[in-house]
């Protein structure tokens, strides 16, 4: 058996990454295009000299987000900044592409009875109605689908998301198996207890997983690769 096999051999559950492993959620609609409108909301209401210099060039939305929750903790508008970025994230999905062999997948590892959640740092509200349109909500169920909420402490690497969704599914760490494709996905991961699986789509993913401590057989630059040994585990 190959060491994926024997990572989903004893996997009852398996918890999706969703930008990266199921799509491409910015493809069409850049994030930092996003980043340039959260600050200018921040700008309307804090001038800039009051703002650090990485919140005011960073192209990462997420960052944006920590860096002002961090340096102003209850301010009203972290909500506001909040609510923004799901919106852009919902617009997003609309154009998101669909990551290859990704639909195969889950439906394969749903018709052989495996539990499958969504574990993202991302919005539900955005991932949900992406995986409506692709007839992959059903493989999930709706309430499997874990994404942000407003404490960005809680963001992965924080294992909270993943906590979220083994105990919706209840079921323990020790019989599920992440799919992720960053650093942070891998320490939640291992925070978590649960088994863990690298989806490489670019030599500087591959990097970073391998850099994150993800053993090189257990990085797969195509996800048709995990479905064979779903079939094969399948068929034994």
């Amino acid at each position: 058996m190959t060491d994926i096999g024997d990572q989903l051999s004893g996997a009852r559950c398996v918890l999706f990454d969703f930008d990266g492993p199921v799509c491409r959620l910015f493809s069409g609609r850049p994030a930092g295009d996003i980043a340039d409108r959260l600050v200018e909301r921040i700008l309307r209401d804090i001038p800039a000299e009051e703002l650090g210099s990485d919140l005011l060039s960073t192209p990462d939305p997420f960052r944006v987000l920590r860096l002002f929750a961090n340096g102003r903790p209850g301010h009203p508008l972290t909500r506001v900044l909040h609510a923004m970025f799901s919106e852009e994230e919902v617009r997003a999905a609309r154009s998101a592409k669909p990551t290859l062999g990704a639909g195969p997948l889950i439906r394969t590892l749903a018709g052989l009875g495996r539990r499958l959640a969504v574990t993202t740092n991302n919005s539900a509200d955005a991932a949900r109605p992406y995986l409506a349109r692709r007839n992959l909500l059903p493989c999930f169920g709706a309430a499997h689908v874990h994404g942000r909420v407003e404490d960005m402490d809680l963001l992965k690497p924080h294992p909270d998301v993943l906590l979220r969704a083994l105990d919706g599914l209840g079921l323990p760490a020790s019989e599920a198996l992440m799919i992720g494709d960053g650093a942070s996905d891998v320490a939640a991961a291992s925070a978590a207890g649960v088994s863990f699986l690298g989806y490489a789509r670019n030599g500087r993913k591959y990097r970073e997983l391998c850099g994150a401590g993800v053993p090189e057989p257990l990085i797969v630059r195509s996800l048709d690769v995990v479905r064979r040994e779903v079939a094969e585990l399948a068929e034994r």
